[in-house]
């Protein structure tokens, strides 16, 4: 499951646990009405100290955080006598919350003893209601909500549902019997009734409020920028984009550009004091600086300025800002001296895995414990793999994997197994062998688990085609039951298993070799711009005049750099048509429309799609299609005919004109107004898995792609390689130059030892 936040353990509660009497399996209440609590009591709520107040003029409004969006996409599944699932909340620090409730939607099993079967809800490990079952409503979809009390909830709340449930009264139930389950929908929810709230002007609060890592949302902060801004200032804008994209992560972000201060947000602005808003009251702008103040225009929301006396000011403003903010505190600082490091190598993002060496598995996780995992039937272990897009297998070798794991080593031979899985398909499965007479002789091993359980290691390899750039291993302990007759005793401890942390996983076989243009590539990773985690290697390119939809382009699109590499885009370089020539060698992500990017007139006999803005069309109109893919699955190859009327946003992928391996990505569409589209797509994760080949067509919710133009390649084989892949595709050939090399050495073996018998003889 993916991780709501780094910060899984949940904070410890002070005071008085409170309990809520269960309300009816059918109760709904009216979660969305205004619950109002007393000033004082919000006050004592607020983060932030004495500075930080509830905005006079706030409003509260309710907002649904479904357990989907919590990380709990699919149903939590609870069997057992006792099981439990978890999902984690958090609360932003910009707002106050005044009233809350949990709003379950689960479904329960008819076979319960219902008077003692419930469903127990905690708050970071205090209980605090429970929920009975009844026969009524037994095996549909229940709705319930129940109030919770604001103190409970920190900055990160753990919600913990644990099942409770019976079968039978006697004593001999089988705690894997499948009449044991209940199963929570992800559209079960949070309701959280909350204020803004005005925090002070203090730098050390960064990222918050622009991003709190807290709200489990998509980042939506709008950049401010001066009218037709320059290069040097969308540079600046576009680094701090992707080092707030690089914070957002997997919650995703996007960046509107504004001329004017927004009315309901926060919002970052560069640019030179020159260009800011005149009547913005700001401190006098003496070098670089960073600047918290509040938005005149919204109240309780903050301004984060990036600003300076000229534009390289403006440029070590952002690169402190990115580098430099754990020594920032105050509402103002002056940036001194700033050093953005040493060149990025290739292949070395922090969110990739290092592809030279092998890599722990205690190098994967934030901690330990989420390699162990308690309970006959628990969730799987997930470790998040991403790698380089263009790794490659010549040989056909898969990626080795040396997995180490400890368990509570079943009494009998058993069905307990280990699944392994990459992307949710399945790899290899062990089955886990019972306890050894040696193991209860006293002996204790180290590290924790080996002494109750068993332990075991086996190597393996995961096949190369199963692997992309964004992977997850998926390690599914299920411990069967002991119990091998009726009434017979069960442990009452429960089971445990665990993957050693030093556990590896080696991708250093594998080479950088890749065919291009392949924009999966690109819409997975960012390749091969994020080759190099700063983009040093990259330029974009933007029209002349762009409109407001270019430059959000721009910003989310460096946003996303940002998520997939880790780190801001310190190197990048922002470039208008005309001054390609001062870029060469770079590999280009262009921005713009068929009436805004000459570019795209320019090499129309190298683009594999041409979108006519003036005509409102594509140019061809029909074309040879040699690949050819609708919905992800590939069709018949052939030829397409597109309709010229309607709006069309799409992505193209070629070769730079002129150049030697080196990419173009294009972001285009018929009209400025349909690129949004385009950034659309980029959220959806159903979206992303259908962009292929070298164009893809995003219409409304519809994604197609295809192959139409040249490919090249990009990276190198061993020398040896091309040689020993045409002998396997050719084994026939392969066998007949067997034989020949065997007879050539048969001959010259054979007029060796004859010359050496004549030396012998004397003649």
């Amino acid at each position: 499951m993916k991780t709501f936040v780094s910060a899984c353990l949940a904070a410890s509660l002070a005071g008085a646990s409170l309990a809520f009497a269960g309300l009816p399996a059918h109760a709904q209440t009216a979660a969305d009405s205004a619950v109002r609590t007393p000033a004082a009591y919000v006050a004592a709520s607020v983060p932030g100290g004495a500075d930080a107040h509830v905005a006079p003029s706030s409003v509260a409004s309710a907002q649904h955080v479904s357990f989907a969006a919590l990380g709990a996409w699919q149903p939590l599944d609870l069997h057992g006598l006792d099981d439990t699932r978890t999902v984690n909340l958090g609360v932003r620090l910009d707002h106050a919350v005044s009233a809350a409730w949990l709003r379950l939607r689960f479904t329960y099993s008819p076979a319960l003893v219902f008077p003692i079967s419930h469903m127990k809800v905690t708050l970071n490990g205090e209980a605090f209601a429970t929920v009975p079952f009844d026969r009524e409503h037994a095996g549909q979809m229940v709705t319930q909500d129940i109030p919770l009390d604001p103190r409970f909830l920190t900055d990160y709340t753990q919600i913990g549902l644990n099942l409770v449930a019976h079968y039978t009264l006697d004593h001999c139930e089988d705690p894997d019997s499948s009449a044991l389950w209940a199963q929570i929908s992800p559209m079960s929810e949070v309701i959280l009734q909350t204020s803004p709230i005005r925090l002070p002007n203090d730098l050390a609060l960064l990222p918050a409020p622009f991003f709190d890592r807290r709200d489990v949302g998509r980042l939506d902060l709008p950049f401010v920028l001066p009218p037709s801004p320059d290069n040097a200032t969308l540079r600046s804008a576009a680094i701090v984009a992707s080092w707030f994209g690089a914070l957002a992560d997997y919650r995703g972000a996007r960046f509107p550009a504004l001329g004017a201060l927004p009315a309901n947000s926060h919002a970052v602005l560069i640019g030179t004091r020159a260009q800011l808003p005149v009547a913005l009251p700001l401190p006098d702008v003496d070098g670089p600086m960073l600047i918290v103040a509040d938005n005149p225009s919204a109240p309780a929301r903050k301004l984060l300025v990036v600003t300076g006396r000229d534009a390289s000011e403006v440029d070590a403003a952002a690169y402190a800002l990115v580098l430099g903010k754990n020594a920032m505190s105050g509402p103002a600082v002056r940036v001194s001296q700033v050093d953005i490091g040493a060149p990025r190598k290739p292949y070395d993002a922090p969110r990739w895995l290092p592809v030279d060496r092998k890599v722990a598995f205690h190098e994967l996780v934030d901690n330990s414990q989420q390699l162990q995992v308690t309970g006959s039937a628990p969730d799987a272990i997930r470790l998040n793999l991403r790698v380089p897009a263009d790794i490659f297998s010549w040989s056909g070798a898969g990626v080795p994997l040396e997995l180490k794991y400890r368990y509570t080593a079943p009494t009998v031979q058993n069905n307990s197994a280990l699944a392994i899985e990459i992307n949710d398909q399945l790899v290899k499965s062990y089955r886990l062998p019972p306890a050894k007479a040696e193991d209860a002789q006293g002996h204790l091993q180290l590290p924790l688990l080996s002494a109750a359980g068993g332990g075991s290691a086996n190597a393996l390899e995961i096949p190369a085609f199963r692997v992309g750039s964004a992977n997850q291993l998926q390690l599914r302990f299920r411990l069967d039951s002991q119990k091998t007759g009726l009434c017979q005793s069960v442990a009452a401890n429960p089971v445990q298993a665990a993957i050693d942390p030093d556990s590896t996983i080696d991708f250093s076989r594998f080479i950088h070799y890749a065919e291009m243009p392949n924009l999966a590539y690109f819409s997975n990773s960012g390749f091969p711009f994020t080759r190099y985690a700063d983009l040093a290697q990259t330029a974009v390119v933007i029209p002349e005049h762009p409109s407001r939809e270019e430059l959000e382009s721009l910003l989310t699109m460096l946003g996303h750099m940002g998520q997939w590499t880790g780190l801001p885009s310190l190197r990048v370089q922002i470039r208008r048509p005309s001054e390609l020539a001062a870029v060469p060698d770079k590999d280009l992500l262009v921005i713009g429309t068929g009436n805004s990017m000459p570019l795209f007139a320019r090499w129309r006999t190298s683009l594999p799609l041409a979108i006519d803005g003036a005509r409102g069309g594509i140019q061809p109109a029909s074309f040879s299609v040699r690949e050819h893919w609708r919905d992800g699955s590939l069709l018949p190859k052939g030829g397409a005919h597109l309709d010229r009327d309607g709006a069309l946003a799409a992505l193209i992928g070629f070769e730079v004109p002129g150049s030697r391996h080196r990419s173009v990505v294009a972001l285009t569409a018929t009209d400025e107004a349909h690129l949004p589209a385009l950034l659309d797509a980029f959220d959806k994760g159903d979206s992303v898995g259908k962009v292929q080949g070298d164009v893809a067509l995003i219409r409304a919710d519809s994604v197609e792609s295809m192959r139409v133009g040249p490919t090249y390649l990009v990276g190198e084989l061993p020398w040896y390689a091309p040689l020993w892949r045409y002998a396997v595709e050719h084994p026939l050939l392969l066998g007949v130059l067997g034989v020949i090399a065997g007879l050539l050495l048969a001959i010259g073996a054979f007029a060796g030892l004859q010359a050496l018998a004549e030396r012998r003889r004397g003649i």
